[in-house]
């Protein structure tokens, strides 16, 4: 029998996808399995499609009316030239064309629902499953970047930014303001009110999480994204100033030592703090080590940018 397999992001549109990949017109005329439920993720994170496999419900062969009224006709000797024809002698012959076309027909129908099948099976043992809203076009690779249009103005993208923060407070029931600031082409999107911290999470991981949502937002309705910072309950400032003063004294430990240190691993933002930090201070040099996200900062000594020891008061020159 012919069916697909199709994902979607609700049951009703994969369902609708599989009755366009079927050729059918409309749900009556296919048999649904729903193999996975839908499942809503928590900002994105933890979410499932649905799963559906839709089978083609086979047609049931009914006699046609004319071929009926066709059969009396010959049976009474009514009608009958309109079936027959006559030779240049004069003879006439019967030609039934009906049984012929029908057999000629059910060979072709079943001819292309084994085809259907066998390509719904290969398909299933390839791990290939046909998703909900994905267009014909997309599937074989898509437009060419040349045809894509071209990114809104970075102030566009900080008010679609801001609505979609606005949208997000509202959601939770939270209580905030939301601003935004571009300074050197980056977008600066700043989320105030004491409630505002349950979006901040543990060492900012839910914070995180709501900057590439809003990353995703944007590129999808701005066809493009600008670099982005995200500051929550002034949370943000506060890991800043905690990790330059962190860097400092891991920075002084170093330089007495002549050794090197290697912190946690972090993101990027926060490399980038301990970064700035480090090149502050003369004497030790930093680099990261390791692969996203177990990637991490290194401070090492520099003894060409370290400071001179200064000699003793006390000390003299043997003459």
């Amino acid at each position: 029998m012919e069916w697909v397999e199709v994902q979607g992001k609700t049951i009703d549109l994969a369902v609708e996808v599989a009755i366009g990949e079927l050729g059918a017109a409309s749900r009556d005329e296919v048999n649904v399995e729903v193999i996975q439920e839908p499942k809503a993720g928590f900002l994105g994170m933890g979410g499932q499609e649905a799963i559906v496999k839709v089978t083609k419900a086979p047609k049931q062969r009914r006699r046609s009316r004319n071929r009926g009224r066709g059969r009396d006709k010959n049976s009474s000797g009514n009608g009958g030239s309109s079936r027959s024809s006559s030779d240049s002698n004069g003879r006439g012959s019967t030609k039934d064309t009906s049984g012929a076309s029908d057999d000629t027909g059910s060979q072709k129908s079943a001819k292309s629902s084994k085809q259907s099948s066998n390509g719904g099976r290969s398909g299933r043992k390839s791990g290939g499953r046909q998703e909900a809203g994905v267009s014909e076009d997309k599937k074989s690779g898509g437009a060419s970047r040349d045809d894509r249009p071209d990114p809104a103005p970075i102030t566009e993208q900080a008010e679609v930014a801001e609505g979609f923060l606005v949208g997000l407070l509202d959601a939770f029931g939270l209580e905030g303001g939301v601003s935004s600031r571009i300074d050197d082409d980056v977008l600066y999107l700043d989320v105030t009110g004491a409630q505002t911290e349950a979006l901040v999470g543990t060492k900012g991981s839910v914070m995180q999480s709501v900057l590439e949502l809003t990353r995703t937002v944007v590129q999808r309705k701005t066809y493009g994204a600008p670099r982005m910072r995200i500051d929550i309950a002034g949370y943000g400032e506060r890991r800043r100033e905690a990790l330059r003063i962190y860097a400092g004294k891991l920075a002084q430990q170093v330089i007495e030592d002549e050794s090197e240190v290697m912190l946690e691993p972090m993101n990027a933002a926060d490399r980038k703090v301990l970064h700035d930090a480090a090149a502050e201070i003369d004497g030790v040099r930093s680099f990261s080590e390791g692969q996203e996200p177990r990637r991490a900062v290194v401070l090492a000594f520099d003894p060409e940018t370290a400071p001179a020891t200064p000699r003793s008061e006390d000390s003299t020159d043997d003459e």
